[in-house]
């Protein structure tokens, strides 16, 4: 499972270092791809053709359906991180989520995200303030 923030650096060569709670889980070779918000997903090779079975079942007739599985997997780029737990970021994906040198890796259970870090203190600050604020049931049968 993936949790916590760590901030690390691209280096010049698109490098990201994994964070090393995060290596153990990914070692084995991991998928990264556009997540929603312009995000980057980081997935373990397992997970991801766990996500990728669920997508299968989806009904070929639904428009929706197509166009969400063509955005995530015309992005999805296999990586296996090297002896110093480190990927390197495809230029399409770093354009996507607007990666510059400082991120944000965040865990968020059964994948990673990774986020240029002002991005993230952003989207951080304005959901805190809506996570504080809810009343309603968001997740049923927690709080």
């Amino acid at each position: 499972m993936f949790l916590g923030t760590y901030e690390p650096r691209l280096d010049d060569k698109a490098r990201l270092i994994l964070p090393a709670k995060f290596r153990a889980e990914l070692a084995d070779g991991l998928v990264v791809t556009r997540g929603q918000e312009r995000c980057l997903y980081v997935f373990s090779a397992e997970e991801f053709a766990r996500v990728h079975e669920q997508m299968r079942a989806a009904p070929l007739s639904s428009k929706q359906a197509r166009d969400y599985i063509r955005v995530f997997l015309s992005g999805a780029s296999d990586e296996t991180p090297d002896k110093q737990g480190r990927i390197t970021i495809p230029a399409s994906l770093r354009s996507y989520a607007g990666l510059d040198r400082e991120l944000a890796v965040i865990g968020a259970g059964s994948r990673a995200e990774i986020w240029d870090a002002a991005a993230w203190k952003q989207y951080l600050a304005e959901q805190e303030a809506a996570f504080s604020e809810t009343e309603d049931e968001v997740i049923p049968g927690l709080f």
